[in-house]
Parts: structure tokens; C-alpha cells; sequence
């Protein structure tokens, strides 16, 4: 990895940390980059779900204190986050790389999708969503135990555990529908529950990387751990001051960079 390469990970890890604060899909940053430079699809995700793991450190503890008086409530959305990353992860590993080099392209194009047309996939459920909240005033967290909720944010795991990029998009619509919460209060519990499916997912390469010799590029880990980290942590001040057309437009450009790359 060249010096530029370096400089230009380390400032998508940042972007990526603050983007995912917001609202999640900072690996769409990331993940293209690392792909761009010409790291193998496979490496290219354990590499960035590991780096990335400590931007979602960053912004689980930058809502510490809102997602504290949700704890209670999410045991069974906790277990069913494991399940599915954990899932997720090693259907990674045992994807063939050749299936990997047209399977990730494919992947990338879905969480761009999810990323440009977020508002209007928000606005076809908020009457449902309207519905909901009037059921749920008053019973704090109990929506988050909704057997409906639970198994679909399992299934959202288990696509975090395999390529991460967007998971975040899917956990916002999936709990502020389910819960009839506004979004805005779902915020935290998604950033709860996204460090944990990098978390889970980080343990099993690392596994794999020690005991079977899945490869990870650990100089692109460290530079993401540390970039992702920083926008992690100062990611809820600083998202609020960059205007969604920007965050958006980032994602874009340098995915769509990175598609034309895999291709050329």
C-alpha cells in the first residue's frame, strides 16, 4: 500500500466513523477504497468490517447514555445480532473468491441503492410507522421485543456479518418500523447493535486468520481502526454540521469509483 493509498483510507475511516453516527453506510467509503487500490473482494471486507470495528466503538459510545434506558429491552434483538453476524461472517468464508468478484460488485450496487433512495424507502412505511408509535406511547422499549422485529433484524445481521456497507440503512428502517419510534430515537440502539455485528464478525476472521489462514491486510486495518475510530467518537457533533446531499454525494462518487475499477 502506497503512502497516498494510506492517506486516502485513514480520511474515508474518519468520514466513515461521522457517516455512521448519522446513520450508518461509512463502509460504502471504505470498503471501495480498500477494493480500489486492488485488495481481493474477501480481504477487502474482513480488512474493513476489523478496521472498522472501533469506528463503531466510537459511536456506540457517543450514545452511551440514550441507549442505556434500552438496555433492558434488547436481550432478544442482542442474541439474534450475534446469530446473524456470526452467520453472516462465515458464509463469508466459505464463499469461493471467484463467486466473491462479482458477488461484492453486486453488493455494493444494493447498499447504494438503499443509501440514494433512503428518504423515499423512509416515506413508504411512515404511515405504518405512524401506526406504530401511537401503539407503542408509553411502553418505553417493549417494542423492541416484536417477534416480527427480532427475526428481521437477524436476517439485517447476517447481511452486516457478510459485507457490513449499509447495514445501518436497514437497521434504521427496520426499527423505526417496527417500533413506531422516530428515527431519531432508534439512532442509538442501531449503533449499539452495528458494533456488535462488527464485533462478532471481527472475531470470527481473527479466528479464521489464526487458525486457517484467511488473509487480512492488517496495515489497512490499523490505519481504519484509527481513522474510523476518531470519526467514531466526534462523529454525533460532527455529522449534524455536514448537510446530507454532501454524506451522500461522498458515498456515491467513491463507490461508484471503486465499481468501475473491479470492472476495468
Amino acid at each position: 500500500m502506497t503512502v497516498l493509498s494510506g492517506l486516502l483510507l485513514f480520511a474515508m475511516g474518519i468520514m466513515a466513523g461521522i457517516i455512521n453516527s448519522a446513520v450508518g453506510s461509512g463502509s460504502l467509503l471504505t470498503l471501495p477504497v480498500l477494493l480500489a487500490i486492488g485488495v481481493p473482494p474477501g480481504v477487502a471486507v474482513r480488512t474493513n468490517t476489523i478496521g472498522m470495528m472501533f469506528a463503531s466503538f466510537g459511536s456506540a459510545w457517543g450514545f452511551r447514555n440514550e441507549t442505556k434506558k434500552e438496555l433492558p429491552y434488547l436481550g432478544p434483538l442482542i442474541v439474534a445480532t450475534i446469530v446473524g453476524a456470526a452467520a453472516g461472517s462465515l458464509l463469508l468464508l466459505f464463499t469461493p473468491s471467484s463467486a466473491l468478484d462479482w458477488v461484492i460488485p453486486i453488493l455494493i450496487v444494493v447498499a447504494l441503492l438503499l443509501v440514494i433512495f433512503q428518504q423515499r424507502f423512509v416515506k413508504a412505511f411512515s404511515k405504518n410507522q405512524a401506526v406504530l408509535e401511537e401503539e407503542s406511547e408509553g411502553t418505553v422499549g417493549e417494542p423492541y421485543k416484536r417477534p416480527g422485529l427480532v427475526g428481521a433484524m437477524g436476517l439485517a445481521s447476517m447481511y452486516g456479518g457478510f459485507f457490513t456497507a449499509a447495514q445501518g440503512v436497514l437497521y434504521m428502517a427496520i426499527m423505526g418500523v417496527g417500533t413506531g419510534h422516530p428515527f431519531k430515537d432508534v439512532n442509538p440502539v442501531k449503533n449499539f447493535l452495528s458494533m456488535i455485528v462488527n464485533t462478532v464478525a471481527a472475531l470470527v476472521y481473527l479466528i479464521a486468520f489464526l487458525f486457517f489462514g484467511a488473509e487480512v491486510l492488517w496495515v489497512g486495518v490499523l490505519i481504519l481502526a484509527a481513522g474510523g475510530l476518531i470519526g467514531g467518537l466526534v462523529g454525533s457533533r460532527i455529522a449534524k454540521r455536514l448537510s446530507n446531499k454532501f454524506l451522500k454525494g461522498l458515498i456515491v462518487v467513491v463507490a461508484l469509483y471503486a465499481l468501475v475499477r473491479q470492472f476495468v
